[in-house]
């Protein structure tokens, strides 16, 4: 590469589906310095159920699509995704190739590795695939994957320190071959509390508690419709919305209808901002996380979170000091939902200390210069 060539970075990325990984890969496509970084952006295509970022949100970033890259496995499309890689790769000559999510990780890389065996290779790990994802026998086969693939990669990026000090523990790669980025969002467009919950048509008397995130099992939306109980028999000027999708969306949605709780399922929303100015208390409820962005955009709205204490959640939610973080039950989760209902006072320290954490350490520009600097310490 000469010197007065902007250094060049590949994205790739299984599929963009609407979650936190999507977002931040956008984010790093439209705000490298381009006058020191080319790049560009191979994905897949998303599930049928799935929402694909591109489409809803990210109308602005172009990427390559190959199919096969996608979320299933499937030996046949997945060797026609990895020559079609390696085609993308020799076309565009990258400087430094970052993979992203767990399939695009093993097949990018190994397509950069023959391809293009000059580049650097960097994976970012957006969570941890070693608890709730898979069988033991998988994660042994994973854990033994990333080791191989640790020798053609030049830094593991983690998104918190406790997903990092997990993979470290597994043997992945020592701590020396980890950087850990957190994930940095733009600043919320608030609303005013009232405005926001007439747009949305909400009682504005009520208190709102909020989750925003897939509907998936991992995320174990179960909870919700256990904490939904709890406040229809205790806490009738509470509701809770529910902002997502996911393969159990209908099945949640009967369940709550049918037992007519005090929940509203909104779907996938593109209004998060209003969504969370309208709130009062955001929760997370899953078995599993990296370090998840919703709870970020929570702290940037000044709301006080309850989550289950899992990955890298305790880098956002200093428990006690900006939330309340709880054992893996639905009983954890609605002690410190009801610890925050009876106590108006500590929701509002609690939303306050969390909003100023995340200006402080997840903002976007802090993210896209760790990736600057990364790329260019790289070279």
């Amino acid at each position: 590469m000469k010197s007065n060539q902007p250094t060049r970075v590949m994205q790739i990325i299984a599929r963009m589906n609407v979650g936190g990984p999507a977002v931040l890969v956008a984010d790093l496509m439209r705000n490298l310095d381009s006058s020191k970084f080319e790049t560009r952006l191979v994905t897949g295509y998303c599930d049928e159920n799935e929402s694909d970022y591109l489409d809803e949100v990210a109308t602005d970033i172009k990427a390559i699509r190959i199919p096969g890259l996608g979320r299933s496995i499937s030996i046949g499309k997945d060797l026609k995704a990895f020559f079609l890689l390696i085609k993308e790769i020799r076309g565009f000559k990258p400087d430094v190739v970052h993979t992203h999510t767990a399939k695009a990780g093993v097949l990018g890389r190994l397509a950069s590795f023959l391809a293009r065996p000059s580049a650097l290779r960097i994976h970012t790990f957006h969570g941890h695939l070693l608890n709730g994802y898979f069988d033991s026998k998988k994660v042994k086969l994973l854990v033994l994957l990333e080791k191989v693939l640790g020798f053609v990669t030049y830094k593991f990026v983690a998104i918190g320190n406790v997903v990092k000090a997990d993979l470290v523990k597994a043997g992945i790669a020592k701590n020396s071959k980890f950087v850990v980025i957190y994930p940095g969002l733009q600043n919320l467009n608030l609303y005013p509390k009232l405005e926001a919950r007439k747009t949305l048509g909400l009682d504005h008397e009520k208190t709102i508690i909020v989750y925003v995130g897939r509907l998936t099992q991992i995320k174990r939306p179960d909870r919700l419709i256990n904490l939904g109980r709890s406040l229809k028999l205790d806490y009738s000027a509470t509701h809770l919305l529910i902002a997502g999708a996911g393969e159990l969306f209908e099945e949640l949605t009967a369940q709550s209808e049918s037992e007519s709780l005090p929940i509203t399922f909104l779907g996938w929303r593109n209004d998060i901002d209003k969504i969370f100015s309208a709130s009062d208390i955001a929760v997370l409820c899953s078995d599993n996380e990296g370090i998840p962005l919703s709870l970020i955009q929570a702290s940037q709205a000044g709301l006080p979170i309850v989550s289950t204490n899992v990955g890298s959640v305790s880098d956002i939610v200093l428990d006690g000091v900006t939330g309340i973080l709880t054992g893996v039950s639905a009983n954890g989760l609605i002690q410190g939902v009801s610890k925050l209902l009876e106590n108006p006072g500590l929701r509002t320290r609690l939303g306050e200390s969390g909003q100023m954490r995340a200006k402080e350490f997840f903002s976007s520009q802090a993210m896209v210069k760790r990736h600057e600097e990364l790329y260019s310490q790289s070279l």
